[in-house]
Parts: C-alpha cells; structure tokens; sequence
C-alpha cells in the first residue's frame, strides 16, 4: 500500500479500515532504513498515526506542516511520496534526515533545531492573514522534547493574542525527548494524568504505553472542568488558547476527529497527543534509556546495535568521572543531552551534581552562571551547532563576570549524516569575540584528557573544550615545544612552510608535510592546543618561515586562521598566511570523510595547495631590467 502512496491525496482516498495496514507498513520501512544506516528511529514510530491524521485532515502543502523537531518528519515524508528515497536515508546524495525545502513543496521548514516551530506557525498565519489566504491554515506538530525550550513559550503568548489566526497546534506528548523529559511542567501534568476526571481513559492509556513519565502539564488546564482543579493550567485559557484532548495519538479516527475541531474553529487551538515513542518496535519500546532516539546501524532482529568503537565522547566522559571524584566543587549541565553526551556516566557515579535542564541551552548556560557564583565549577556539554543559541549568555552572564564555567562541545567541525545544521562549524569563530575566554581543541585522545583538566583549573573566566564527532583519533605525540604550543614535526634544512593544525587537523598536517617535503618544500607542524588566547611563540616561529598555513575543522571565516593572522599583523610580522578549513556554506549531508575530501581537508589536497601557494611566491621574481 505504501509503494501507491505519491501524495497527501492519496492518503485521503484511503479508507478507514486500510489505515491500520498502511501504519504497519511505514513502521516495516522505518525500522528496516534505520537498521540499515540509522536515524531518529523511535520518535517517527510514535507519530504514525498522528501524521496520517494530519494529511488525512489537512491540505499540503496550502496549509503548512512545521516539524518540531524536524527529527520526527520521516513519516511525513513517506506520505508526500518519498518512500523510495528512503533506500539512502541520510546518505550522500540521498534523503536528509530532516525536512529539506530541496526534496519537497510539503517541506516548508528546514527545521531541525528545536522549539521554533511556533514562531514559524505565528509569522506564517500573520502573513497568509496580510495576504487575504483566509482559507488556510498552518499547522505546527511540537514535542519529543521540544516544548521545554524557551522560544516555543514566548511564541506560544503571541500566538494566543492572535484570535482569529488559524493555527493548529499538535503536541506530541510522549515524555521525552532524548530520555524522560523533567521539570516543573512534567510534574503538573502528572498531577493532570491522575485525576479521576480521566481515570477510565489513563487505565486505557497505561495499557497501551505503560507509565511514560511526561512532560506538558501546563498545557491542560484550559481543559473545561480541570482548572479548578489545576489552577496553574489557567493561564492558558486566559490566553485564549483553545485545548483539545488529551487524545490518543495512536487512534488515528480520533485524531481525526481533534484535527476536525480545531480545523474548523479557525483560530489558535492546542490538540494534545499521548503517543509512545518507539511504537511497534519491542527493542525500541523496551529501550530505557532513549526508546532508539537515534541509533547508529542495529540488528534488526535483536536491536542490538552495531560496535562504534572508542569514541571522542567516551574519553571525555571517562576523565569527568575522575575529575569529579578528585573536586567535589566540579558539576555538569546539558541540555536534554545527558547520554549523548557521555554525561550519564557523571551522573551515574555523582546524582546530586548533575542538572539536565532539558532544550534550553540559554537557561543551562545562565543556571551555570549562577553555580559559579555560588562557588562551584559547572561543566556544560552541549553539541557544538547548538552553543550558537547561548552565546549571549556565554558572552554578558558568564564572561562579563569572568566567572569559571567549562564549555565542553561535542560533535564540533563537520558531522556529515545529520547535514547543514548539526555541523559545529561556527564556534571557532562566534567565540573569538569573547572577552576573557579561552579556547582548548585536543588533537586526539590523550590531548583531551589533558586539556580537560587544564581547562577545570582555570579560575577567572570560561573556557571551552571541542572535539569532533566519531573514534577518537590516534595519539600524536609532540617532538618538542614551542612556547606552549606541541611541535609535531621540525622541519630539515631552511624552513618554508609552518602549519598550524588546530585539534584533530593536526594529524592531517603531519602527512601533509612529508608530501610537501618530497617537494622539496620543508615544513614545521605545530599544535597549539589553545587557539585562544594564541600562544606568543606563534610570532617568532611563523618569523622565521616564509608561509604560514592554518588548517581547522571551522569556518574559514573568523576562525582560528584569522585571530593567527591577526597576531601577526600586531605583532609587525609580514609572513604571509593562508588558512584552510570549511567553506562558509551550509553542507549537504555526508560522511564526515567524504565531505572533507570534498572541500579540500586532506593532506593530499593540503599539499598540492601549499605547494602551489610556495611557487606563486617564488615565481614573483623582479625581470632584469635591459
């Protein structure tokens, strides 16, 4: 059935009773691409039903489906005609892993950073309202998670002063987001869930998916007859928000039936979802720690996922579990990241000195602020791509108080599979223009355990420690020192070139550098372990050769190649500098290697590039003069 499926209005002619079948289908086909090259498994097998409603009811792409996250889009994907593209899930050339304005007109938003959605449902319903497009009406599908971002808060107040917007907020309400969603909102609609209102419809819903701690209490006090029962659920209904539900979201008719109602009430309406993240598939469903958020390549028979080996995340979680022991003063925060991260390790072994703070990246930054002033040294790790949303708070509430904060950043540099957005591309450059903070980025394993714990010591400002994604690299030992910095290789004879290789480039730079030299082109490679502030060494090693090459897993534009640079220029050193890293272009989705080799961070490439660099400048000699 799902082979016939090349739009929403083939999903419309279904009847009921094929629906269940076609539901079986998508889950088959989710479960076998994820098996095969991983992927946000659990979160689409909890919205099967809930997205065939949406289409069934709504009319893509007139009215716009805005995913929050984006991550939860494969099903809507499979019914706007995409299911063959799911054979390259997440591949080179093949679908993305979230919405992708490129692949479809039913994908309005690229939206694969979370709790925005809202903000796009309000700017989109005010514009179709500025047009005279009164028949349409935006639809925005929030949750796993999502809702304990800030930004779907302060979108939700303006969109209930809009009465007359026609947008349908769905709220997919399945407890987590990566592990079980907490906080003061989880605990009210736990107090919602136990009411006697709604005995007879929880003994059907623990049935079906079991007690799933949950996460939008304070959704449901709009409810008629709850909100003197529930007061703090008041406050929406004196928004103006309209609340349906809660539904089951794994009843496709009555999700129908919602979607109906606050379709045709043409104005800003909440439908409230329970649904079971990891529906269908009893690995993903008896997975306590995520329910296969996003798991890598797995058995499908078993679920048992296929070994990644020693990754960057497993040293630096290890080295905090020993930093811990030995400071009882050093506490972590993440942001709804807790495994992901290799926090949970941290947890495991302090409880009381861990703090997910769940989608909120400003509020963990800020909350770390204040355990600094409180006289504790807070280790926040984030991925890299989503530092981008706290970089206020790093720059007026932690650095202007120059206060001991450390920044750890996973997943930074390109990512690949998870495409333009998860790359953690822009750090290197954003946190240049911070006052006081320093940046440490190891070059491999024993450099980050190392660095960590240089980084904790640091008393008068933040600092921030970044590593890529993937096995962690070999280690490269140093040859010498320059200052502060690791020199990797001395160049034989006369000098030409100094590389500098920021973290994980390093390694690239030292097999550049034997290409270089059977050019003849002698090469000196330093690591500088800190790219922030530049060790001073840096002005009298790059004097004493004729090109400086930078290499960084960043953007090319205000990164680690332009503060170097820069100290040049201050210090009145004319060596010339070249810097090599990433494109300032959102990347398609791909491989990390491939998309390395495909702009030009190899050392093949690196050679052939300075080696054409040194002749340009050797070639620009002075004609005689006849």
């Amino acid at each position: 059935m799902l082979g016939s499926i090349k739009g929403p209005d083939d999903v419309k002619r279904l009847a009921a009773e094929e629906l269940s079948q076609l539901a079986g289908e998508i889950r088959d086909l989710l479960v076998d691409s994820c098996a095969r090259f991983g992927g946000h498994l659990g979160p689409n097998l909890g919205v099967v039903e809930l997205t065939i409603a949406v289409h069934r009811v709504f009319d893509s792409p007139r009215d716009p489906i805005v995913w929050d996250t984006g991550h939860q889009a494969y099903v809507h994907k499979l019914l706007t005609g995409r299911a063959s593209g799911f054979t390259a899930l997440k591949q080179e050339g093949g679908l993305s892993g979230y919405p992708s304005q490129a692949e479809s007109e039913h994908d309005f938003v690229e939206n694969s950073h979370a709790s925005t959605a809202l903000s796009y449902a309000d700017g989109l319903a005010k514009a179709f309202k500025l047009r005279g497009d009164h028949d349409r009406t935006v639809v925005a599908v929030i949750g796993d998670g999502a809702l304990t971002g800030g930004m779907a808060w302060e979108a939700l107040n303006n969109i209930a002063a809009g009465e007359d917007l026609p947008v349908v907020i769905v709220v997919n309400d399945n407890g987590r987001s990566y592990s079980p969603t907490i906080g003061g909102l989880a605990s009210h609609l736990s107090s919602l869930r136990v009411n006697r209102r709604y005995e007879d419809f929880l003994d059907y819903v623990k049935d079906k998916i079991g007690n799933v701690p949950v996460l939008y209490d304070a959704l449901h006090g709009v409810k008629k007859g709850v909100k003197d029962v529930l007061a703090p659920q008041v406050m929406f209904e004196d928004l103006g928000l309209k609340y349906v539900g809660p539904i089951d979201g794994h009843d496709e008719q009555a999700m129908e039936a919602a979607l109906r109602k606050a379709r045709d009430f043409r104005g800003p309406v909440i439908v409230h979802a329970l649904t079971q993240k990891g529906r269908g598939y009893t690995p993903a469903e008896n997975h306590d720690e995520d329910q296969f958020h996003s798991p890598g390549a797995f058995d499908r028979a078993t679920g048992a996922e296929k070994p990644k080996g020693r990754i960057w995340t497993n040293v630096f979680s290890e080295e905090l579990v020993r930093l811990g022991k030995e400071r009882e003063d050093l506490v972590a925060i993440t942001a709804a990241m807790l495994h992901p991260t290799g926090l949970n390790a941290f947890a495991d072994a302090y409880p009381d000195r861990i703090y997910d703070v769940g989608i909120a990246e400003q509020h963990a930054l800020t909350s770390a602020a204040g355990l600094a002033l409180g006289g504790m040294h807070p280790v926040v790790a984030v991925y890299a791509t989503f530092l981008n949303r706290a970089f206020d708070q790093l720059l007026m509430d932690v650095a202007l108080h120059r206060l001991p904060v450390t920044v750890v950043l996973d997943r930074a540099g390109v990512t690949g599979d998870d495409g333009a957005s998860h790359n953690g591309m822009w750090d290197l450059s954003i946190l240049q223009v911070v006052p006081g903070l320093r940046i440490a980025v190891p070059r491999d394993g024993d450099r980050l355990t190392e660095l960590l714990r240089e980084a904790v010591e640091v008393t008068d400002g933040p600092t921030v420690l970044r590593f890529p994604k993937g096995p962690v690299a070999e280690a490269v030992e140093p040859v010498g020192k320059l200052g502060e910095m690791d020199l990797l290789r001395a160049a034989e004879g006369e000098p030409d070139v100094l590389l500098v290789g920021v973290g994980p480039m390093a390694q690239i730079c030292v097999d550049a550098a034997v290409l270089l030299d059977a050019q003849g082109i002698a090469a000196t490679v330093v690591d500088p372990r800190w790219v922030k502030p530049l060790d001073e060494a840096l002005v009298l090693a790059a004097s004493a050769h004729k090109l400086v090459a930078v290499v960084e897993d960043n953007g090319r534009v205000g990164g680690v190649g332009d503060a170097v640079a820069r100290l040049l220029r201050d210090a009145d050193v004319d060596v010339p500098v070249r810097t090599y890293g990433i494109p300032q272009e959102f990347l398609d989705h791909a491989k990390r290697a491939a998309i390395l080799g495909k702009i030009g961070l190899t050392a093949q490439d690196l050679a052939r590039q300075i080696t054409e660099a040194v002749a340009k400048r050797t070639s620009h000699v002075e004609p005689a003069r006849h």
